[in-house]
């Protein structure tokens, strides 16, 4: 299945807002795969049936590998078979009337405000790739973008001016998010100084290059947002969903509604902006109390 992997790959580099680290999660996930298949002296993808995914699944977990893993795992042999489908190279697909392994998802950990302008004052924008961070974090949390949307970013995606960012461009994600002045701030200031200084006359579109001039990875920010959380002393586990974590966290808190966050931050199903409910309930439930018409907080205030 070698030759079938390679052109599945490669029919996905081709879509816009994959990004490398997506890339190789598929291809490590179908090369494991194509392993057992070996062992199992499977070698026509026509053979995998219903029966040899479900073994597979089952040995992955007897195994010990993580729910997520799993998932992860289903994920993408479930979207190459359909792949292999399109190109008529098998008749059905294996996954039809297959159950997906389910996972637990943990929910997700805020940082709290306090935290989370520690980490923020962290970058030494003194130096130019302090400046870099510095724009970055302050972008990530004043926006709730993802990190894979933010390393994605090119400079024609920002207005300062108008204050805004345009992120997912050509995915289902593709959405413009508004961010503060102070961000802005910080932002004009990056792309006037540090961002041309980092590029060294490299004619480069991306938003926040590395210190080679091309895109930051992920692996490469969660290593950088890392280090800022042991600086500022921050117990929390800190990962590259931190800040938009905090972000939404923190919209809810202070009363926004559910609909506007799910908006913000392109959730397609707003189940995904609910799982941030369950950090931020009292904190909901005094807004209810203070804006709700039958609440004895909105009663003192119209009585006012």
């Amino acid at each position: 299945m070698e030759e079938q992997i390679r052109d599945f790959i490669r029919e996905l580099e081709e879509r816009k807002g994959l990004s490398e680290a997506t890339l190789s999660s598929y291809r490590r996930d179908l090369e494991q795969f194509a392993a057992y298949l070996d062992e199992k002296q499977i070698v026509d993808p026509e053979q995998v049936t219903r029966a040899v995914l479900s073994l597979y699944f089952s040995m992955l977990k007897e195994q010990g590998k993580a729910p997520s893993t799993v998932t992860r795992a289903s994920v993408s042999l479930r979207a190459f078979f359909k792949h292999l489908q399109r190109e008529s190279v098998i008749r059905q697909d294996p996954f039809l009337y297959l159950e997906s392994p389910k996972t637990r998802r943990k929910p997700p950990v805020p940082l709290s405000l306090s935290e989370t302008m520690a980490l923020l004052d962290m970058p030494d924008t003194s130096t130019l790739l302090g400046q870099r961070d510095k724009a970055m974090l302050e972008l990530l949390y004043a926006t709730g973008i993802r990190v894979s949307e933010l390393i994605c970013l090119d400079v024609e995606d920002v207005d300062v001016r108008l204050r805004f960012v345009r992120c997912g461009r050509g995915t289902s994600h593709e959405r413009i998010v508004p961010f503060a002045a102070s961000t802005g701030e910080w932002l004009e200031q990056y792309l006037g100084q540090a961002r041309p200084a980092l590029l060294q006359g490299q004619e480069e579109t991306v938003l926040f290059p590395n210190r080679l001039g091309g895109r930051i990875t992920r692996q490469g920010f969660w290593k950088t947002i890392k280090k800022y959380g042991q600086a500022a002393g921050i117990q929390a586990e800190i990962t590259p969903h931190t800040l938009r974590t905090s972000f939404a966290s923190h919209l809810l808190s202070g009363g926004a509604d559910l609909r506007t966050v799910q908006e913000l931050m392109g959730h397609a199903d707003i189940s995904s902006t609910q799982a941030y409910l369950n950090r931020t309930g009292t904190n909901i439930k005094a807004v209810y109390d203070k804006f709700h018409p039958r609440s004895a907080g909105a009663r003192s205030e119209s009585d006012g």
